[in-house]
């Protein structure tokens, strides 16, 4: 069984929502089309998922070893932060990047403020009801969670996921990543108005139906 499931077949497994295609599973992971069809052909040969009218788990209990296996590679080797956005993606539950990461996803990633690689939070939106089900799951991985960012001094890593309880979840899909709706994220953005008035005017650039009415022009730097 090992063989066949190394970290990309157990990636694989648990991106797989019953019915997906091969290309939105390799969407999901942000992985090449290729490396994942290679994947699912080995898992197909093993008899671990099938693949007629799309891809299914044949059962549950290889979806339960895929997750343990990510979990204790994770365990030996922290994750990275591309790794992180996927990670969520694992679980059962519903959720949706939200604040900064709402930001970040609506621009296509063209929009990152407030993070360094060595003070990175994630922000999630999920269902009130599910919050001790996340905290359980991202301590699989060794992930800290909270309800606000935590300071940096505080943590053992770099990595946090701030978790945003609701008691519903919109949710729509941009690239493969969940993300609360575009309208919803303007909003924030205009809360924040002073930290976000670039990506308003880039997202008005980016969709043709937008009409923010911002513009935006960085200040050119003094000439000695």
């Amino acid at each position: 069984m090992y063989e066949v499931l190394d970290d990309t077949a157990a990636q694989t497994i648990l991106a797989i929502e019953s019915g997906d295609s091969i290309r939105r599973v390799a969407q999901h992971l942000h992985t090449p089309y290729e490396t994942v069809r290679q994947a699912v052909n080995r898992l197909e040969d093993a008899g671990y998922v099938s693949y007629d009218d799309g891809l299914t788990v044949v059962d549950e209990r290889v979806h339960d070893a895929a997750l343990e296996l990510v979990a204790a590679s994770a365990g030996v080797s922290p994750p990275s932060i591309e790794e992180t956005y996927v990670i969520p993606q694992f679980s059962d539950w519903p959720f949706a990047f939200t604040r900064i990461d709402a930001v970040y996803v609506w621009t296509h990633g063209g929009y990152q403020v407030g993070r360094e690689p060595d003070d990175y939070p994630l922000f999630l939106a999920v269902r009130e009801q599910d919050v001790d089900a996340w905290e359980t799951f991202f301590e699989w991985f060794d992930l800290p969670t909270a309800f606000e960012r935590q300071p940096r001094d505080e943590l053992d890593g770099p990595l946090q996921i701030v978790l945003e309880p609701h008691a519903s979840l919109d949710i729509e899909h941009v690239e493969g990543y969940p993300v609360i709706p575009r309208a919803e994220t303007i909003e924030y953005m205009r809360e924040n108005y002073a930290q976000f008035q670039s990506a308003l005017a880039m997202l008005d650039r980016m969709y043709e139906d937008l009409d923010l009415g911002v513009t935006y022009r960085e200040t050119e730097r003094a000439q000695p």
